[in-house]
């Protein structure tokens, strides 16, 4: 939230420095995200006085001679502006000065004359009407005469100001105005608050059919309406422009700004209604019905239904309750008769009715994190008290309001000093206690250790007594106070990491050695992020929890497999340009133990990996594999994997543990690469290839512990083996057959495949370096002759292979 310094100022007498209140507004728990200098980019730009201004003969050029004061009485700066004039007061920058956007004025000469400086537009000050009068004019800024030559430029155009842009925390509703940051301004400071003008007087006149009913008091527990009538649109005053300009909103007329200014300001969002556009007189609050339609004042149309809230007329919706008005009764400079609106519309249905429609506004930004019902009253008193101030409308007696019977005063409850002293584990001095409530507003009564407390109205997030008092003094008393302590039932421990923690770490410096990048994504999705894996109706995938409140459809169910958003990952990067690439990912995957959930869903840490571009294939993801396996001390097997949905049949596995399977990897199958939504000329240039781990499974077979074997002190032997066998055989089989036979086999590489006629029809030659590593002696040929002769027997029995 934005708050201009200036208008701070307005309500508390600040004698401090705009970096200073920063960083007590910090103490007390509103983080400034930024403190923005509105004259930061501005340096030696001062009011001139041009005293002589002569055409540059065969040019559209002004030789001017200008008096900035100090700066100097008879400065030559040469200007194109069509409405410079001789005594003109405008904006000079002088040599060496800079401008918004990194603008930097240096003398040079124009057309062979000398020109020391650059006059000023006020867009080039960085301006608009608002901001300053006059500022949008094609040519130089006409200052007033009264300005004084050489004054710098910034505090004559009102630009020597700063903007507080706050973060508000959601339980804070009542701090998302410039009254409400004042308060904590005036509480932080210990200085009064100056409330803003809330009087206002009304003509006898009354609306004799006018009539306000709220149908849906469960989503609209208090509502204000007042008419005004006789209204005389025209321009707010400069001061009003300024402060919404400051804040980010435009001028628009009188009436418009008035509504702009008190949700600035106090916090609350105001309407206003074009009563000539009413039908029957009347104002209704009610649910929308079912596909009944409105258009707001952006020009969109909606479909509404039952869990909306509408503002009706006799007959139809005129406004989206706490989101938008509706464009059958705008605010037209025609409009004469008006209703203005200030309620409290329940937070939950404002959020959702937003979401839903994907209609988000100023105005349901702040009925999303609550409005006070006090807030309601003054909002209304201080939009009636403008039009007064500002002449532009007749207040009438026409007054409403409609209360679901909430209560008028602020909450009331008793805490103990004993019992805040000792949430906060410091001995806070009854005296400061005392005193820091009185200045955050709350009424309070001692007696003894018992304190009576009444609650400002407008603190409707004070629920649970000690404990919030608690946090109100300690953010008050200072933070620094605290003393360090240990918890009750703490220990004292020798710290480090457990053993999850130790794999899980093991786990991403073994990806990263492999040239991955490690990403993290949403625990979300959808039911469309499934389907485009073509995962089965009745995959153990697609039993999932379901979001009741999801941000958007794309988010709206928890997440069975790492699948989609490594899928997703990959082509958002293709999509920006970025053709190769490995992505993993560490997470959990979410199983419900039942549906409904009852309980807490199982929550099982999977490792989601993919490798895509010019280069990579099936063995990069093998390749992958192995170092995990070895990296952990576990062996893998591979089984060819042709039921994963997303991956090609022919060019996948799955990876096996101890006869369990634990993952699955492979290329992505063509009719699913086909259906991405990729650039044309990438898809024949990009390989994707996928792979997930059950890492939680995969731990389970992991050795306890350190396990060291020594290295041989005698020379590793190799030996090259070819053997044909039959087409269906896979690589995996003969590696483990290979192994199974001989306990001094140590790697086992294949490293070519071979068809020809000559081997048979359905036959293949697949040839392997297969290492045999000692024991405690050096091995001799007769040794791996013996060894080689158990191998193919055993490939000979187990597989029907032959030698070649």
């Amino acid at each position: 939230m934005k708050v201009p310094f200036s208008w701070l100022k307005e309500y508390v007498d600040i004698d401090v420095t705009a970096q200073e209140l920063s960083d007590k507004l910090f103490s007390c728990g509103f983080e400034v995200e930024e403190l923005i200098d509105l004259s930061a980019e501005i340096d030696r730009v001062v009011v001139g006085v041009v005293k002589e201004c002569t055409p540059v003969e065969g040019t559209h050029l002004f030789n001017c001679k200008v008096d900035c004061g100090e700066y100097g009485n008879d400065i030559q700066i040469v200007t194109g502006a069509p409405n410079v004039y001789a005594g003109m007061h405008t904006p000079a920058a002088l040599d060496n000065s800079s401008l918004p956007g990194g603008i930097r004025i240096k003398a040079k000469p124009m057309r062979g004359i000398e020109s020391n400086g650059m006059l000023c537009s006020g867009e080039e000050l960085g301006l608009n009407d608002d901001l300053y009068p006059g500022a949008e004019v094609y040519g130089l800024l006409d200052l007033p005469k009264d300005t004084v030559p050489g004054t710098d430029i910034a505090k004559v155009v009102g630009l020597d100001d700063y903007i507080f842009d706050i973060s508000v925390t959601a339980n804070r509703a009542d701090c998302q105005s410039v009254l409400g940051i004042a308060r904590e301004v005036a509480a932080v400071l210990d200085k009064p608050l100056k409330m803003p003008a809330l009087d206002y007087k009304q003509s006898d006149y009354k609306y004799e059919n006018l009539d306000i009913k709220v149908e849906a008091q469960d989503l609209c527990p208090r509502y204000l309406g007042h008419g005004v009538r006789n209204i005389t649109p025209g321009q707010s005053p400069r001061w009003m422009r300024r402060q919404l300009a400051l804040c980010g909103l435009r001028s628009i007329s009188s009436v418009v700004d008035i509504t702009n200014y008190v949700m600035l300001e106090i916090g609350q969002p105001m309407h206003a209604f074009d009563m000539s556009t009413l039908e029957s007189s009347q104002i209704i609050v009610r649910r929308a019905k079912n596909e009944e339609m409105i258009q707001t004042l952006d020009g969109k149309e909606f479909k509404l239904n039952e869990n909306n809230l509408v503002i009706c007329d006799g007959s139809k919706p005129v406004a989206l309750a706490g989101i938008m008005g509706g464009m059958n009764s705008e605010i037209t400079e025609n409009t004469t008769q008006l209703l203005f609106e200030s309620a409290k519309f329940m937070r939950d249905n404002i959020r959702k009715t937003a979401r839903s429609l994907g209609q988000n506004t100023d105005a349901s930004s702040h009925y999303e994190k609550g409005i006070a019902e006090y807030t309601v009253e003054i909002g209304m008193a201080r939009a009636l008290h403008l039009i007064e101030e500002l002449g532009c409308g007749e207040i009438t007696a026409s007054a409403f309001d409609v209360s679901a019977g909430a209560p008028r005063e602020g909450k009331k409850f008793t805490a103990t000093l004993s019992g805040i002293n000792k949430i906060l584990g410091i001995e806070v001095p009854a005296e400061n206690v005392l005193d820091i409530l009185r200045r955050l507003c709350f009424e309070v009564e001692r007696d003894g250790d018992v304190l009576t407390v009444t609650a400002p109205r407008y603190r409707e997030d004070i629920e649970v007594g000690e404990p919030d008092l608690a946090e109100e003094v300690i953010r008050e008393y200072g933070y620094e106070h605290i003393v360090p302590t240990f918890l009750k039932n703490s220990a004292v421990t020798n710290g480090g990491l457990n053993p999850t923690q130790k794999r899980r770490t093991k786990l991403k410096q073994v990806m990263v050695s492999q040239g991955y990048f490690e990403v993290s994504t949403l625990a979300f999705y959808s039911d469309a992020d499934l389907d485009a894996l073509h995962i089965a109706e009745d995959a153990k995938e697609r039993n999932v929890i379901r979001l009741l409140n999801p941000i958007t459809t794309n988010l709206s169910i928890m997440r069975t497999t790492l699948a989609p958003s490594m899928l997703n990952t990959v082509v958002e990067n293709v999509k920006k340009g970025n053709t190769a690439g490995r992505f993993f990912e560490y997470a959990n995957v979410y199983y419900p133990k039942a549906l409904p959930l009852t309980e807490l869903p199982n929550e099982i840490p999977h490792v989601g990996f993919a490798a895509f571009g010019e280069g990579e294939d099936f063995f990069t993801l093998k390749g992958t594999m192995e170092e995990l396996a070895a990296s952990f001390g576990v062996s893998f097997d591979y089984e060819r994997a042709e039921d994963v949905p997303y991956l090609h049949p022919g060019i996948s596995a799955y990876v096996v543990c101890d006869g369990e399977r634990v993952g699955s990897f492979g290329k992505l199958a063509n009719s699913i690469a086909g259906e991405l939504k990729l650039p044309k000329d990438s898809k024949a240039n990009n390989q994707i290839y996928l792979g997930e781990v059950d890492f939680a499974a995969l731990s389970a077979h992991m050795p306890e512990g350190l396990r060291y074997k020594p290295i041989s002190e005698y020379d590793i032997v190799t030996r090259d083996l070819a053997v044909v066998v039959d087409e269906k055989v896979s690589c995996g089989s003969l590696t483990n057959e290979i192994k199974k036979a001989c306990k001094q086999v140590g790697d086992v590489e294949l490293f070519d495949i071979y068809r020809s006629e000559q081997l048979g029809k359905g036959k293949k030659s697949m040839a392997f370096k297969i290492s045999f590593i000692p024991d405690d002696k050096a091995l001799e040929p007769k040794d791996i002759e013996r060894f080689v002769k158990k191998i193919l027997g055993n490939l000979k029995f187990k597989l029907g292979a032959d030698i070649r």
